[in-house]
């Protein structure tokens, strides 16, 4: 078995929260990077607010639509980190994301067993 680049591990992650953002999200980003970070794969969702979201942050409903996009995620976090493990090949200890009404961007950090980036050089 080939052992994967870290520019592979990227793109495989990329490709998997793209596909579960249009699953569960109902679409996907405009575009997305992730990075191989030591122990953490930082994955950037630019363009995730709909137009029905981007009307509740007008109207003032930031922390609502902040709730239910949270609890969104937290629903499918076992999917999303089973994603994960099975790309880098390390279990994943703890999952934290957020999102900015400002830019329509999303975060989401997974943090995993050990350093991936060590395994590069």
């Amino acid at each position: 078995m080939t052992r994967k680049t870290k520019g592979q591990i990227e793109a495989e992650v990329s490709k998997a929260v793209v596909k579960f953002e249009r699953e569960y999200m109902g679409r996907g980003p405009a575009d997305i990077k992730s990075y191989v970070v030591r122990d953490m794969v930082i994955v950037r969702l630019f363009g995730v607010l709909t137009p029905a979201e981007q009307h509740l942050v007008r109207a003032g409903n930031v922390e609502l639509l902040k709730e239910v996009r949270a609890k969104l995620l937290e629903g499918c976090r076992e999917w999303l980190e089973q994603s994960v493990q099975e790309i880098t090949g390390l279990s994943v200890t703890s999952m934290h994301s957020d999102l900015s009404t400002k830019t329509g961007e999303r975060i989401i950090v997974f943090v995993l067993s050990e350093s991936l980036e060590e395994k590069f050089g």
